[in-house]
């Protein structure tokens, strides 16, 4: 239980790759490079906001200096401080309008690509990366993103524009009170640099407490019959507790430091212009200044010191996107193993002829699972693949598929190395149905059509009728149109199985792969579907992974494989009567029904 525990908590880390820090800030120049006219007109909106900001309270140091006794400037200087408010007003309404357009659709590309990138990515792949990190990313991050682009952002960039503006004018207002002020800059800085450095490793190691948390939670629901059946609620429960009281101790510590900076702030700034207030007033009262200018000044920095109390906020939002930024980023950089071919072979009409040559393969380097193979099997061919668990079977099949790409040695489909194929072309000619037979959300005919997009009603329906499904699919309440719910839950595993088929034989492949397909039929199901199996695999190249020797006796050729290689090759009978291997294994079969 410590372990499992352990090796949770043990997959944060505190820093990230210098790498993905260079990649993050490449991602976002490439999401806003297609918006650099409308980030102009962002900064212009922004600077004018900040620029009629700060005319209020020089215009109330007009007003007391210059407009008290003087009923005409007073009224001049109420216009322009209304013409200024509305200006404000204006300028702000538009630059929340502009960037909410601009940042909706920084995120609509953010989440495409990731999106898209996820699904072009391997198989290797995600079977190592979790499908819950993958949901942290598309969710979680995104969301963080989101909080920035949403007014987090544009009250930053204001918030800095507002302390460098008013510093400025400070220095130009009363050099002596300025300087008064400035005293407590070097104090300031030390301060933010240290909130900064701080805040940035506290937000990260939320960012990847929470995706522990988010990870924890799917695999648990998603596993929830193994979890129940098991009686794993326990164990989870605990892993849980340990990943969430991670993710609480790393978000207490980013408030705490919230917690610290934000009053620290505030004090240096209520002690500045207690100072400024005596120091000014002494200065007035000698004649060194005037009523207007101390107004103005501390007014002034009010707008000063209120925006370096809102920078921790935002600052707080910033490193947060800035971390998850950072982890799309990461997940964006991966490569596809299996990459597409820069410049693709055609391949118009694929009669189905494999070859192996001399394909080795490793999912580690240091443990290989195929040792140099040679193989020839011929278009029309049905080959069956038995042996024991581990043996190669799969293995190969996925070769076959490309979801891996052979670490040596060429396999090629009508003399085209598969490497060279375009994806479109490669996935219409080559189909594989697993045990896994997943379903997705929808009705039973959009299931089957999932092969074949474009297929009309009846060309569904003929396909389910060739494998002997369209008898239960018409028994269902709604026929056809009946919704599988999730994962396909409405039907039986071998119900399941059946539409399956019949989506891969709607695909019409000229290479038909099948691993463990019937492995969820019953007997009676299972012989409905050799027929059909007969009759459809006739006409194409078929790859039939089966421990059920019923379905290999449909073979023309069985390959019996032995820690990746093939020990014998043959048709069913003939092997049976040579005695070996796979005669052993048909005697084993045969005693097991009687």
């Amino acid at each position: 239980m410590a372990l499992d525990v352990q090796r949770w908590r043990g997959t944060a880390t505190d820093e990230p790759d210098p790498t993905q820090r260079i990649a993050s800030r490449r991602l976002l120049g490439s999401l806003l490079r297609p918006h650099r006219a409308a980030i102009a007109g962002l900064v212009v909106l922004l600077l004018t906001q900040n620029l009629t900001g700060m005319t209020g309270p020089y215009l109330v140091k007009l007003g007391i200096d210059r407009g008290i006794g003087h009923p005409p400037t007073l009224v001049l200087v109420t216009v322009l401080f209304a013409v200024a408010t509305l200006a404000e007003f204006g300028t702000r309404r538009a630059f929340l309008a502009m960037s909410g357009r601009v940042g909706n659709a920084v995120l609509f590309d953010l989440r495409t690509r990731v999106y898209n990138h996820l699904q072009r990515l391997s198989i290797g792949f995600h079977e190592r990366f979790t499908s819950g990190r993958v949901i942290a990313r598309l969710t979680s991050d995104v969301d963080n993103i989101a909080e920035l682009t949403d007014g987090a952002l544009d009250d930053l960039v204001l918030a800095a524009l507002s302390v460098l503006s008013v510093a400025g004018i400070l220095l130009w207002l009363d050099l002596p009170l300025a300087l008064v002020t400035l005293a407590s800059f070097p104090l300031l800085l030390w301060l933010s640099r240290w909130f900064q450095r701080a805040s940035a490793r506290a937000y990260r190691r939320t960012r990847e407490t929470i995706a522990l948390v988010i990870i924890h939670f799917v695999e648990s629901l998603g596993g929830i019959r193994a979890v129940q059946a098991f009686r794993r609620e326990r164990r989870n429960d605990e892993i849980f507790a340990a990943v969430n009281g991670d993710y609480r101790r790393a978000s207490l510590h980013a408030q705490r430091l919230v917690a610290t900076y934000s009053p620290a702030i505030k004090m240096i700034g209520n002690v500045s212009i207690a100072v400024v207030l005596t120091y000014g007033g002494w200065r007035v009262l000698h004649g060194e200044t005037e009523v207007g200018v101390l107004a103005a000044f501390l007014l002034y920095l009010r707008r000063f010191y209120e925006p370096m109390q809102e920078l921790s906020q935002f600052y707080n939002t910033l490193q947060s996107a800035t971390a998850a930024l950072e982890k799309l980023a990461a997940v964006l950089a991966e490569p596809p193993a299996v990459a597409e071919p820069p410049v693709p072979t055609p391949l118009t009409a694929a009669r189905g002829e494999l070859t192996f040559d001399a394909v080795e393969f490793a999912y580690k380097a240091d443990r290989p699972v195929l040792p140099p193979l040679d193989l020839y099997i011929p278009a029309g061919q049905t080959v069956a693949l038995v042996g024991a668990t581990g043996a190669g079977k799969s293995t190969l099949a996925k070769l076959v598929a490309r979801f891996y790409d052979p670490t040596a040695g060429t396999l090629a489909l009508d003399g085209v190395d598969l490497r060279c194929l375009a994806e479109d072309d490669l996935r219409r000619a080559i189909v594989m149905v697993t045990q896994e037979n997943y379903l997705f959300s929808g009705t039973v005919a959009d299931n089957i059509a999932f092969g074949r997009p474009a297929a009309t009603r009846a060309e569904v329906q003929a396909a389910a009728a060739a494998i002997g499904a369209d008898t239960f699919i018409r028994a269902l309440p709604d026929g056809y149109d009946t919704d599988v719910r999730k994962r396909g839950g409405r039907l039986s595993a071998g119900q399941r199985q059946l539409v399956a088929f019949a989506r891969a034989f709607l695909a019409d492949p000229a290479v038909l792969i099948l691993d463990e397909a019937t492995s969820s039929l019953d007997i009676p199901s299972e012989r409905l579907v050799q027929q059909a199996l007969r009759t459809i695999l006739a006409t194409r190249t078929a790859l039939v992974i089966a421990h059920r020797l019923s379905t290999v006796e449909i073979a023309d050729r069985v390959l019996v494989m032995s820690g990746g290689r093939i020990v014998e090759d043959g048709p069913p009978a003939a092997l049976i009567d040579r005695g070996g291997r796979y005669a052993d294994l048909h005697a084993q079969w045969r005693d097991s029904l009687l």
